[in-house]
């Protein structure tokens, strides 16, 4: 692997071999999903990224081979250069932060336990 800068190449320019990039593969054609699969489901398609080194100098929107850290290889459309995760688990629940803690007792009624 040969050392990137920690900042994404220019879109319009090459992405050298070795970058940390991310991959879109097509998995299920929507044609090709079970029938049991709610209508607006069935309408997509059924997509994969995955993350991974590329085996190859490319551009994004190229076709590529990428091996992920345990050494697969992977092939699908070149989608970003060091990707991020966006994902949250929502809002903060006041009502559940203390639960198991000194401040809330721990018993099957809500009641401290004195034995």
């Amino acid at each position: 692997m040969t050392d990137t800068p920690n900042t994404a190449p220019q879109a319009n320019g090459p992405i050298p071999k070795g970058s940390w990039v991310e991959v879109r593969t097509i998995i299920l054609q929507p044609s090709e999903r079970a029938a049991a699969v709610p209508a607006d489901t069935a309408a997509t398609p059924l997509v994969q990224w995955i993350s991974g080194f590329l085996d190859e100098e490319a551009r994004i929107g190229d076709e590529v081979t990428i091996t992920s850290i345990i050494g697969r290889q992977h092939t699908g459309v070149l989608g970003c250069v060091n990707p991020s995760y966006s994902h949250s688990f929502g809002n903060t629940v006041p009502e559940l932060l203390t639960i198991g803690t000194k401040h809330e007792p721990i018993t099957s009624h809500g009641k401290e336990d004195r034995s």
